[in-house]
C-alpha cells in the first residue's frame, strides 16, 4: 500500500507539473498566433460582444448587491465608532480598490469560462478544430486568440460598470436611512481618492482577463472523452480560472502596494 500511495503520489506531481508546461505551451502558442497575419476581426468583435454586452446585466447586478451589502454592514460598525462620515469613502475605496474587480472577475470566469471551456470541447471532440487544421485555418487565431484578447478588452470595462453600479446602488441604501445627495455622498467618497486608488485595480483585471482567456480556451482545445469531456472541461474552465484569480489576486494586491503606494 505503501509503495502505491508513491506511485500516485509520483505521478499526481508528474501530472501536475505537466499540466503547467502544457499551458505555458499554449499560451505561446497563442502569442504568437495573435501577431500573426490575417487579422480576425470580425471574430474579435463577435467575441467581444459575447463576453462584454452579454455579462454587462449579471455583473452590473452583482456589484449593485455589493454596495448595498456595504451599506448595510458598514453603517453599524462606522456608527458604533463614531465614523458614520467615513461611511461614502469605505463603500466607494472597498468598490473600487478590491470588491468590485474580484467579484467581477469571479462572476465572468463562471459565465465566460464554461461557455468558452465547453464550446472549444465541443468543437474538439466533434473534430471541427481537426477540420479548420486542414483548411489552413489556425484555430489557435482563430478560435483562442480571439477569446483571449476579447477577455483582456472587455474586464476593466465589466469592472467599471460594477464599480458604478455599486456606488449608486451603495448611496440608494444609505440615503434611505439617512438622506444625502448623490452629489455629496461622491464628494464625501472620493474626496481623498488619486489616480493611483483607481488605475491599478482597473488594470488587475486585465491579468484576470488573461487568465479566464487562456485556461478556459486550453481546457476547451484539450477536451477528450466525448460530451462527458466537454462537461469535464467546461467545470474545470470555471474552477481553475476562479482559483487562479484569487491567487494573482493575493500577488497583484502586494505588488501595486510596492509599485503604487498610497
Amino acid at each position: 500500500m505503501l509503495i502505491d500511495l508513491l506511485q500516485a503520489t509520483k505521478s499526481g506531481i508528474v501530472s501536475f507539473f505537466e499540466w503547467f508546461g502544457e499551458l505555458g505551451l499554449f499560451c505561446g502558442q497563442v502569442v504568437r498566433a495573435a501577431f500573426g497575419a490575417p487579422w480576425e476581426g470580425r471574430e474579435l468583435v463577435r467575441q467581444m460582444d459575447s463576453i462584454g454586452s452579454k455579462s454587462f446585466p449579471l455583473v452590473a447586478l452583482a456589484g449593485a448587491a455589493t454596495g448595498v451589502v456595504l451599506s448595510l454592514q458598514t453603517r453599524e460598525s462606522l456608527t458604533r465608532f463614531g465614523a458614520k462620515a467615513m461611511l461614502p469613502a469605505v463603500i466607494v475605496f472597498s468598490l473600487i480598490k478590491e470588491s468590485g474587480p474580484v467579484i467581477t472577475g469571479l462572476i465572468v470566469s463562471g459565465r465566460v469560462g464554461a461557455g468558452i471551456g465547453a464550446e472549444l470541447g465541443s468543437m474538439r471532440v466533434t473534430e471541427q478544430i481537426d477540420a479548420m487544421e486542414v483548411s489552413a485555418v489556425n484555430p489557435y487565431k482563430f478560435l483562442a486568440s480571439t477569446r483571449v484578447l476579447a477577455c483582456l478588452l472587455m474586464l476593466p470595462l465589466l469592472t467599471l460598470a460594477a464599480d458604478a453600479s455599486g456606488i449608486f446602488l451603495g448611496w440608494i441604501s444609505t440615503t434611505l436611512s439617512h438622506p444625502m445627495t448623490l452629489r455629496l455622498f461622491l464628494h464625501n467618497g472620493l474626496r481623498d481618492a488619486t489616480l493611483n486608488d483607481f488605475l491599478p485595480p482597473i488594470c488587475k483585471t486585465a491579468v484576470f482577463g488573461l487568465i479566464i482567456g487562456f485556461v478556459s480556451c486550453f481546457q476547451g482545445m484539450r477536451t477528450r472523452g466525448g460530451t462527458e469531456g466537454v462537461g469535464r472541461s467546461a467545470t474545470s474552465s470555471v474552477v481553475l480560472s476562479s482559483l487562479f484569480i484569487i491567487l494573482a489576486d493575493v500577488i497583484l494586491v502586494r505588488f501595486i502596494q510596492v509599485v503604487f503606494p498610497s
